[in-house]
């Protein structure tokens, strides 16, 4: 068990309140995810726990977990309630009942107010990433949602910091909580190559490039401070032929999740985005970290370049220094206990750009979880003609209602012909290359 797994089992097993603060990644969703299943009554087919994240994606990782842990008992039903998609196919399925309920405040409060959701007869309520939801303003919506549950419940309220409006949601909110903390540990930077180059920030695309090109990565997150720099590196870059997802918070849900997807199938190799949008993503270690704007706050310096390097591989972390980022590399140099000095930037090997376009493409699905698909439904059609062969196909990612697979870039179109001409679960399926 992770620290925070086994200081707060005990409590949360034993059906009491609790308080538990630790750091994003640190195993929470098994500590409120095991109590959570053992109360479950597969027989008794209403929501009995309701589940609350501040984002659509953390919800999606959230029910994917609750769902494995969940098989034991089996014939749990766990929904996703969460805004940037149609209301009306979660009303559906809200119509054939749930046991578990994993959603957004705004959402659920759409459901509450159209009389589509009843938790009344709910006994265990989950806040996740609570500090989170505060400072996005969701204290009014938890108030509508916690006044339709039951006042005989156990409520697990779990954040990743401990401010002040942590105490009262927890006095506000539950009964004689007990609390658990686990200090977060500071990022180890060990296994990872910090460097920093010399580049202004209007040359920012070029920077990147020079990197990018030099070193050559399989994957890279580049990390941007404002969304406005996001969309114009993106468009910079794609001016020069190299592609890469764009993700921040003033994308459509659907925009963001392909982003998502394909980065982490690797049809897309590079990722920019900025430090509110990567919170809590489930991306596993990437090759290279660029901070194409340097932060502000060593914290989130050293939290950005531990996404690389991850579980003892090593890994790469390069800033670009403008001429006003001196105050800001000092200050991380001496909060890390660094030694960093920009140095001249490297030429753009723009020969190497046709090198760094991923080898594979995404074909999307129109059907999904809800139509009783898995992955190994897709691997047989896709395999059905012997055009294509199983380890020729890449990630497959099943959501509720459409699907995603990489393919061999080559093989993309053949793909789409075959799966348009294979029928899933009975059901026709449209499928095209994004």
């Amino acid at each position: 068990m992770t620290p925070i797994q086994a200081a707060s089992l005990p409590y949360s097993l034993a059906g009491q309140d609790l308080i538990a603060q630790a750091a994003t990644g640190s195993g929470k969703t098994i500590a409120f995810g095991l109590p959570l299943v053992e109360r479950l009554e597969p027989r008794n087919f209403y929501i009995q726990s309701l589940v609350l994240c501040p984002t659509r994606e953390l919800a999606g990782q959230v029910a994917e977990e609750l769902r494995k842990l969940a098989r034991h008992p089996g014939n749990v039903k766990i929904l996703t309630l969460c805004g940037g998609a149609s209301i009306g196919p979660q009303i559906g399925s809200l119509e054939h009942g749930a046991h578990v309920i994993v959603g957004t405040p705004g959402r659920i409060v759409d459901h509450l107010r159209k009389g589509t959701l009843n938790l009344s007869r709910a006994s265990m309520l989950v806040l996740d990433e609570a500090d989170r939801m505060l400072d996005m303003g969701f204290q009014d919506d938890l108030d509508r949602i916690i006044r339709q549950m039951p006042t005989q419940r156990q409520t697990l309220l779990f954040s990743a910091t401990y401010p002040e409006n942590i105490q009262a949601l927890g006095e506000r909110y539950q009964c004689a909580p007990k609390e658990v903390r686990i200090e977060a540990k500071s990022e180890d930077l060990s296994t990872i190559k910090l460097r920093a180059y010399r580049c202004d920030r209007v040359q920012m695309a070029e920077g990147t490039l020079a990197v990018l090109t030099s070193q050559m990565p399989e994957s890279a997150i580049i990390f941007c401070n404002t969304k406005e720099s996001c969309n114009q590196l993106g468009q910079s870059l794609k001016t020069y032929g190299l592609k890469a997802g764009v993700l921040h918070g003033d994308m459509e849900q659907r925009e963001r999740d392909q982003v998502l997807i394909r980065f982490s199938n690797g049809t897309l190799r590079f990722l920019i985005a900025t430090d509110v949008a990567a919170r809590g993503l489930d991306i596993e270690s990437v090759d290279l970290v660029l901070n194409a704007s340097l932060p502000g706050d060593a914290a989130v310096y050293t939290h950005r370049c531990g996404r690389t390097g991850r579980a003892g591989r090593k890994g790469q972390a390069i800033s670009l220094v403008g001429g006003r980022d001196d105050y800001r590399l000092e200050k991380i140099n001496t909060a890390a206990n660094l030694s960093m000095e920009a140095k001249p930037m490297p030429k753009p090997q723009i020969n190497n750009v046709i090198k760094l376009q991923s080898n594979l493409r995404t074909v999307v699905l129109s059907v999904g979880r809800k139509n009783k698909v898995r992955p190994g439904d897709i691997v047989g059609a896709l395999t059905a003609t012997k055009e294509i062969k199983g380890d020729q196909i890449g990630t497959i990612t099943v959501q509720d209602f459409s699907s995603y697979v990489a393919v061999p870039r080559a093989l993309a179109d053949t793909a789409v012909n075959v799966l348009r001409s294979r029928p899933l679960k009975g059901k026709p399926v449209r499928a095209r290359k994004i």
